[in-house]
């Protein structure tokens, strides 16, 4: 063989390693801040040896980048925690859309993004309830059983709250929308702000110590946080939660609202097959016991049944009724909701 052919040779071999390289990669953008997730990826990559990067930023963050690098985006799969984000990147067309039996056999269609003919571009992995909890001594579990309650003059100025802007807060009222309509959502949005204690800051746990400070009785919350502080070992957490009761709305009208945790291939992603079996992986019976466990979210898969006492103790057992309207629809709301809110001035 020439010298000429042993380059040749040479390079056609560095190209095939590194085809095969980038077949073993899987670039992450993550807006899933949790520990425990670590598991799900050391174990996806033991059983594929696909490697994982990932880059971790908050949801805004992440969609900013994606439209910025555009096409040079090394990006292949994308992980968010709320539907208004997902809705929005799908609309940004900074997702790719794909067709997976596995996806939509094992994820329900009010889980998913809306399907086209060239695929569904989004799928949820876990659910969370935006529920309230309340000060036990001081308020009726009754007076703050239905969202629109929270707006009733008989709460005034009992209501903690983080900002109305947030995407967690966006959600619920997209989705207050989407059962009210504009016009009685807005009213609702006007009464709920009239009812606060005070101005919205801080966090959802923030709210939940304040109902156990005294400084308001109600606060609006994710129930991943709730029982977080159930699960807690600090005394102080275990006090705050003997005077706090939890509630799970409309459990006899539309059900309470849950929030979602999904993700998406990337719109330019150089691996695309990997990132198609890292979501399908997600679906697994295994990966959802972690969503479920790990960070006390509920799964989307069918038939994943798990056991968090957390989860169950702030449920009633684990069986609540939930709403079913396509969190499409509540994405789609989130831009009337942000006017409302700026029309009623709600911070």
């Amino acid at each position: 063989m020439t010298r000429k052919a042993i380059a040749t040779f040479g390079l056609l071999l560095a190209a095939a390693a590194g085809v095969s390289a980038q077949e073993q990669v899987l670039n992450l953008y993550s807006a899933r801040h949790y520990s425990t997730d670590e598991a799900l990826y050391s174990n996806f990559t033991k059983a594929t040896g696909i490697k994982i990067n990932r880059v971790d930023a908050d949801d805004a963050g992440i969609l900013a980048r994606l439209k910025a690098e555009g096409a040079a985006s090394p990006a292949d799969v994308i992980l968010l925690v709320d539907a208004a984000r997902l809705y929005r990147g799908e609309v940004d067309g900074l997702f790719k859309p794909i067709k997976s039996k596995a996806l939509e056999e094992a994820i329900p269609a009010q889980y998913r993004g809306k399907a086209t003919a060239e695929g569904t571009p989004w799928f949820g992995f876990s659910t969370r309830a935006r529920v309230v909890a309340y000060d036990k001594l001081k308020v009726k579990r009754e007076d703050v059983d239905t969202y629109e309650e929270l707006a009733d003059a008989k709460n005034k100025g009992k209501i903690c709250i983080r900002s109305g802007s947030h995407p967690y807060n966006l959600s619920l009222f997209g989705a207050v929308t989407e059962h009210l309509g504009e016009q009685k959502a807005e009213m609702w949005l006007k009464g709920l702000q009239a009812n606060l204690a005070r101005d919205p800051k801080g966090g959802d746990t923030d709210q939940i110590k304040a109902v156990g400070a005294g400084e308001c009785q109600i606060a609006v919350s994710n129930s991943y946080y709730i029982a977080r502080l159930m699960r807690s070992s600090n005394p102080d957490d275990k006090a705050l939660m003997e005077k706090v009761g939890v509630v799970f709305p409309n459990q006899n009208s539309w059900g309470t609202h849950l929030n979602i945790a999904g993700g998406a291939v990337a719109r330019n992603a150089k691996n695309t097959d990997n990132a198609v079996k890292f979501l399908e992986y997600l679906a697994s019976p295994e990966a959802q016991n972690y969503f479920a466990n790990g960070n006390n979210e509920w799964p989307t898969a069918k038939g994943v049944k798990v056991s968090n006492p957390a989860l169950q103790a702030i449920s009633g057992g684990g069986d609540f009724k939930a709403e079913t309207i396509p969190l499409t629809a509540v994405g789609a709301n989130t831009v009337k909701v942000q006017q409302m809110l700026d029309r009623v001035g709600f911070k």
